[in-house]
């Protein structure tokens, strides 16, 4: 059992409610989208095939329990679901970031997803599954990139689908870096009183924008 891998590395989570820990990245090679803000275009097809327990083995080198499962789009891969089975099984806490395309009922409820919405900057906002809504769990979180104020609409106009859920606890909204200022898509939430969280890439304001691996 393998999977395309791009890299492993030990850094600091940058978004999410778990941003600012400790965090292992798998990144796995692969993705159907290509969003016109990604900055993780060498995922698209750069990686190796490695042995799952070779993978898990490689991360239990890092003293660090929380793992993001991470691409390209992960579950782009038929053995996905395998590996964040195992890892929960070894009493990781795994997190898997997913373009919300593809269909998340094959993942373990254990996991934490944290499922994007494309808005209209990312070119591929005809694409979103919301489907997948219905197989949330109270864990799970919902995030958009907000580049310009024609996301911010859209995001919003998403918002009612999503907080007519009582499952769906956390929703952040994240200004692209380079596109939107963090203080604009401030106002503008403060301006419309949103119950949203704004979500700073950490790893964004920490390094480099084209260094890797962190």
């Amino acid at each position: 059992m393998t999977l395309k891998l791009n890299e492993i590395f030990y850094s600091i989570q940058g978004e999410s409610t778990y941003a600012g820990y400790p965090c292992i990245f798998i990144r796995l090679a692969g993705c159907n989208l290509r969003c016109s803000y990604c900055d993780t275009t060498y995922a698209y097809d750069e990686g190796e095939d490695v042995a799952v327990e070779k993978i898990i083995d490689t991360i239990s080198s890092y003293k660090c329990r929380l793992i993001e499962i991470t691409g390209g789009e992960p579950l782009l891969q038929a053995e996905t679901p395998a590996l964040i089975r195992k890892l929960l099984d070894k009493n990781y806490r795994v997190l898997l970031e997913t373009n919300g395309t593809l269909d998340t009922g094959s993942v373990d409820a254990r996991c934490i997803k944290i499922m994007d919405i494309k808005c209209p900057s990312s070119g591929e906002e005809g694409k979103n599954n919301f489907l997948n809504l219905s197989k949330f769990t109270e864990r799970d979180e919902i995030k958009f990139v907000i580049g310009t104020r024609d996301d911010y609409v859209y995001a919003k106009k998403i918002l009612p689908l999503l907080q007519g859920n009582s499952l769906i606890q956390h929703i952040h909204f994240s200004p692209a870096k380079e596109m939107i200022l963090p203080s604009t898509l401030s106002a503008w939430i403060l301006e419309d009183s949103l119950d949203v969280r704004l979500n700073l890439q950490l790893h964004k304001i920490i390094w480099p924008l084209d260094q890797r691996g962190v």
